[in-house]
C-alpha cells in the first residue's frame, strides 16, 4: 500500500512539473492596441460676417382711393389698382452666428436696393391718359433671426423677422377734368419677412449660398396733392415682395472645430 502511493506522488509531480515546462516554452500573447477614435473635422459657422447679395425681385403694388375733393383727381373713394413689377434687388448683409454641435442660430440685417416699379393709366372716365399712376418700391431693410442645421461644410436654415421697405406712389392728370394736376409721396412701410437659404463654405472664411424670402407690409395713407385746392387720398401698400438672390459672405476668425 506505502509502495502504491509513493507511485503515485511520483506520478503527480512528474505530471506537474512538465506541464509548469510547456507552459514556460509557449510565446508570450499577443497584445493588440485600441485604434485612436476617429476624429470628424466640424465645419465652424460661428463667428461674425460680412458680405453681398444679387439677384432679382417681385412687387405687388395696391393702391385705393380714400378721399377725392380736388380739381384734377378721377377716382372716386373704393375705387383703386394692383400691379405687379419685377427689377433688380442687391446690397449687403452683417451678421453673427452661434453654433452648437450641428445647430447654428445667428441675427443678421441687410440693406437692399431695387428698381421695382409701373405705370398704370385710369380708364374710369375714357381710355385717354386720365389719371396715370405711378410707383416704386426703392429699397428695403431687414432685422432677422436665423436657425439651421450644418453638415459638413452645408449649412440649411430658415430665417425670420422685420421689414421694411420705401415705398413712392405718383400720378399725373394728363386731361382736363375741369384740370390737369399731378402728386406724389414716398412712405415707409413696416412689415414681416420669412425665407429660408443654403450657404456652403468654401474655406473656413469664405461663404456662398442662395435664399430666397418673402414680406408684406402695413398699408399706409398717401396725400397726393395737386397744383390746386382739395385733397387726393389713397390707401397703398406693396402688398408683398418676394426675392432670390446669391450671397457670398466673409466669416471673420474660425478655427476648426474637431468632434470626436
Amino acid at each position: 500500500m506505502r509502495s502504491r502511493l509513493i507511485a503515485a506522488f511520483a506520478c503527480t509531480t512528474a505530471l506537474v512539473t512538465a506541464g509548469a515546462a510547456s507552459a514556460a516554452d509557449l510565446a508570450a500573447r499577443p497584445y493588440y492596441t485600441k485604434a485612436p477614435a476617429y476624429v470628424a473635422s466640424l465645419y465652424n459657422w460661428g463667428g461674425l460676417y460680412v458680405g453681398g447679395h444679387l439677384g432679382g425681385a417681385w412687387t405687388t403694388e395696391q393702391w385705393a382711393n380714400t378721399a377725392n375733393t380736388s380739381a384734377f383727381g378721377d377716382l372716386a373713394p373704393g375705387q383703386g389698382f394692383r400691379q405687379s413689377g419685377s427689377g433688380i434687388f442687391g446690397g449687403g448683409q452683417i451678421g453673427y452666428n452661434w453654433q452648437a454641435s450641428n445647430y447654428v442660430f445667428g441675427l443678421e440685417g441687410t440693406f437692399s436696393g431695387m428698381d421695382n416699379r409701373g405705370t398704370i393709366n385710369n380708364t374710369v372716365f375714357g381710355v385717354g391718359l386720365d389719371d396715370q399712376f405711378s410707383w416704386k418700391t426703392n429699397f428695403m431693410a431687414t432685422i432677422v433671426g436665423r436657425a439651421g442645421f450644418a453638415v459638413q461644410n452645408n449649412l440649411f436654415y430658415i430665417r425670420g423677422g422685420y421689414a421694411g421697405v420705401n415705398n413712392r406712389l405718383s400720378v399725373v392728370d394728363n386731361v382736363p377734368n375741369p384740370s390737369t394736376g399731378s402728386g406724389a409721396q414716398s412712405r415707409w412701410h413696416n412689415g414681416w419677412t420669412i425665407g429660408a437659404g443654403w450657404e456652403y463654405g468654401i474655406t473656413q472664411n469664405w461663404i456662398v449660398g442662395v435664399e430666397y424670402n418673402y414680406a408684406a407690409f402695413q398699408t399706409q395713407s398717401y396725400q397726393l396733392v395737386g397744383t390746386g385746392a382739395g385733397s387726393y387720398t389713397f390707401d397703398a401698400r406693396p402688398r408683398d415682395i418676394q426675392w432670390a438672390v446669391a450671397r457670398v459672405s466673409y466669416k471673420f476668425g474660425a478655427p476648426v472645430v474637431a468632434r470626436y
